[in-house]
């Protein structure tokens, strides 16, 4: 064996360290946002351990250690005994009605975290699973995540830079989103556009029935939930509007389902599609996707799994869908136009595609 450079090894201590501490500071974050101690934090402002375990009805011994942890971990800002959110903090951590919330992540991550066992077995198979399977806490999580965009700016700031797409859904459109999770941008654009019809299609029962309880909870009339396992999309270029978001990588098929949308849309209608920021090469991503360890981790805990959970699925995977595959497989299911937009989201691009 050839002699170890000593520093070396340190050095590669202190990134498995880096990462156990992350690891640990999700399974604690998730279980303060779960106990509501971000938003007692943010509600109290600077406290003590006391305070913060009085406000929320939990035992001191144990808030003190999860605060000295997430002051450790840098989420938390410490002085003089007491702990406190900055104010940047407070918008990520604790105020799910903010359109910064990120917390929500956190769901996904644990509930994830609770199946990696079963991967063993897809790595022998070659199989994944389905969404389903990856449990509540999963969807919730993803449920959470999404909705601060969803709510902020879809209405406000997405569909109005489409081209003539906004005019048709005051006028009254007809529109479908497929993959559509809870159906939180079907609701707010149910709302905000009573003239046209809304439907949305899932195959996941999880998130079907989540979808059911927010268009209830919304009371709108003219939005409508299908499950694709009894009912497809209509193929009869009668829709104004299709919408994908965050799911096109996730499929088993998705060229078929490309190919569906564009035989389902008018011949002046609209694709709007986002999907996962990712470069046609690993090497690119590397250089240039600063979050490539993360989705490449969720990748095959969660979205390559999903979309090979099926013998011969694609298995695109989260940074499987670039602007240049997108490109190609809109060009090759009949698109003829494509344009990219830019909403300032780290993580996402978003593209206007048009047959």
């Amino acid at each position: 064996m050839s002699e170890l450079d000593m520093q070396k090894v340190e050095q590669l201590y202190g990134e498995l360290f880096g990462k156990v501490e992350g690891a640990m500071t999700c399974a604690l974050g998730q279980l303060g946002d779960k106990l509501g101690l971000y938003r007692a934090l943010a509600d109290s402002g600077p406290s003590t351990s006391k305070e913060i375990a009085s406000a929320t009805e939990l035992d001191e011994r144990w808030v003190r250690e999860w605060l000295r942890q997430q002051a450790a971990a840098g989420i938390l800002q410490y002085e003089h005994d007491r702990f406190s959110l900055t104010p940047e903090a407070e918008e990520v951590f604790a105020r799910e009605e903010s359109p910064l919330f990120g917390a929500g992540i956190l769901d996904s991550v644990m509930g994830l975290m609770q199946t990696v066992d079963r991967l063993e077995e897809s790595f022998r198979s070659g199989v994944g699973e389905p969404y389903d399977s990856f449990g509540k806490q999963t969807a919730v999580g993803i449920e959470r995540t999404f909705r601060p965009f969803f709510r902020s700016r879809l209405i406000p700031e997405v569909l109005p830079v489409l081209d003539g797409v906004v005019a048709k859904l005051e006028a009254g459109a007809k529109v479908a989103d497929v993959g559509c999770g809870a159906a939180v941008a079907l609701v707010e654009m149910s709302k905000a556009f009573p003239n046209s019809e809304f439907h949305g299609y899932d195959n996941s029962r999880r998130a079907l029935a989540r979808a059911k309880v927010n268009h209830t909870e919304a009371g709108t009339r003219n939005l409508k939930i299908h499950d694709t396992t009894h009912e497809r999309l209509s193929e009869d270029e009668t829709f104004d509007l299709i919408t994908t978001f965050d799911c096109i990588h996730d499929m088993t098929h998705p060229a078929e389902t490309i190919s569906a949308i564009r035989r389902s849309l008018k011949p002046d209608g609209t694709w709007f599609v986002a999907d996962i920021r990712g470069y046609p090469t690993f090497a690119e991503n590397l250089a240039s996707q600063p979050f490539a360890g993360m989705l490449y981790g969720f990748s095959v805990i969660c979205c390559m799994r999903s979309a090979l959970a099926v013998p011969g699925g694609a298995g695109l995977g989260t940074l499987g869908f670039p602007e240049s595959e997108a490109r190609k497989m809109a060009e090759e299911a009949g698109f003829t136009r494509f344009r990219k937009h830019d909403f300032q989201n780290p993580l996402n691009d978003y593209y206007e595609i048009r047959p």
